[in-house]
């Protein structure tokens, strides 16, 4: 993909000259229009010459495939989100530009500037962290008997059978991309291994079955003991959330982005977030940058869209952006205010029990990711063992 996108990136990026002389900044996020319309209107109204043609896609998988074919046509926003999914084609194939050094970059959270960085060049902002575990509902797992979530992970299979044995269906987890609760057993396993495991797999000395077997072997205790239908490998966030909502499911994957959906459907609801329990018990965390805000290479518009970047990153920008989505942003002028469900989720980004394969790739996160992604389908389908997968990461690695 990164080759035919190569040749394909000068046709431009699809921007045009707004009605009444003003400019048309293109901007595709994977943020819905309900979470980014204020700060689209502030920053308009700030700035009465450029208009924002807004459009979204729904992460990751999808907006990672909607990016690739407008960048294939040529019609690519001005600015766009840069993810780990991504970052190495949108980098190498000169898709984004350089931000190094950008005065809308002094606020921004070191760790989150080199999350988006590539040999010391900075290509996205992010203004925010995030780290995501399991939700669950408080009420129902007390009617079932269950005053203390588990940290074991076999604890936590025997919870979801007890669940599914009173007629509760126990726990969803989408597999249109990877996991969180694969990315959390990961780093667990990495942390476990003393850590910078993805290092030596990418320098030869060790494998991907040597940092996966074990955390695949795991996560598909979800399947063999029966406690997750197969069903969900065709599940998106959304129709996760909405299960969860209407108490069709007592646990959910989730993140700070689901936490506003929720307050606003179910404002009564009992939340409560918790590290994935772990085979030794030490809970670990999904979690990384959140992915950054970039700019087209062949924008026509750049300072417009410096000036969108400028304000998503302000002081009024951030707070607004905290706001709309509960995200636990990193900006040095915001001190974010977050719902109270979100506790244990800013302690683990404290703690640094967090982890996402993908941001610790050095390189060819997409083709990997892709890879990943299919063969835990498979798994779940029954169609491929742990150390299969393992085994198709290495294979796919060795080939890029």
């Amino acid at each position: 993909m990164a080759a035919v996108l190569a040749g394909t990136a000068g046709c431009g990026s699809g921007s045009e000259g707004g009605s009444g002389g003003k400019t048309k900044l293109s901007f595709f996020s994977w943020e819905n229009e309900q979470t980014m319309k204020p700060l689209i209107d502030a920053f308009e109204k700030q700035n009465p010459s450029i208009d924002i043609e807004f459009s979204t896609a729904p992460p990751v998988a999808e907006y990672i495939s909607t990016l690739q074919t407008r960048l294939v046509s040529g019609t690519a926003a001005d600015v766009f989100v840069i993810a780990a999914e991504n970052k190495t084609n949108l980098v190498q194939g000169g898709f984004v530009k350089d931000l190094t050094g950008k005065p809308f970059l002094a606020n921004m959270s070191k760790f989150n500037t080199e999350a988006w960085s590539v040999d010391g060049k900075a290509y996205g902002m992010s203004i925010s962290s995030w780290s995501a575990g399991i939700l669950y509902n408080k009420d129902v797992l007390a009617k079932a008997g269950v005053t203390e979530f588990p940290t074991k992970w076999d604890d936590f299979i025997a919870l979801c059978q007890k669940l599914k044995a009173a007629g509760i269906t126990p726990y969803y987890e989408g597999a249109t991309g990877l996991p969180l609760s694969v990315a959390a057993l990961v780093g667990h396993e990495n942390a476990r291994q003393g850590g910078g495991v993805d290092a030596q797999i990418f320098a030869g000395q060790k494998k991907f079955g040597d940092l996966w077997t074990g955390p695949l072997t795991t996560y598909n205790q979800l399947f063999t003991s029966g406690v997750m239908t197969k069903d969900v490998v065709g599940l998106k966030g959304e129709q996760i959330v909405d299960e969860f909502v209407n108490g069709r499911v007592a646990m959910i994957a989730a993140g700070p982005w689901d936490v506003p959906t929720l307050r606003q459907k179910a404002p009564n609801m009992n939340l409560v977030f918790a590290g994935v329990p772990t085979p030794d018990g030490k809970p670990f965390w999904a979690g990384a940058a959140s992915p950054g805000w970039a700019i087209n290479a062949k924008t026509q518009h750049e300072k417009e869209a410096e000036a969108f970047l400028t304000y998503l990153g302000s002081k009024e920008g951030v707070t607004l952006f905290n706001k709309g989505t509960a995200a636990m942003t990193t900006t040095s002028d915001v001190t974010p205010v977050i719902d109270k469900v979100l506790e244990p989720n800013l302690k683990a980004l404290k703690d640094g029990t967090f982890y996402l394969p993908q941001i610790a790739w050095p390189r060819v996160q997409d083709a990997l990711n892709t890879e990943a992604v299919a063969q835990l389908q498979l798994m779940i389908q029954g169609q491929a063992k742990p150390e299969d997968v393992a085994a198709a990461l290495d294979n796919r690695l060795k080939s890029s």
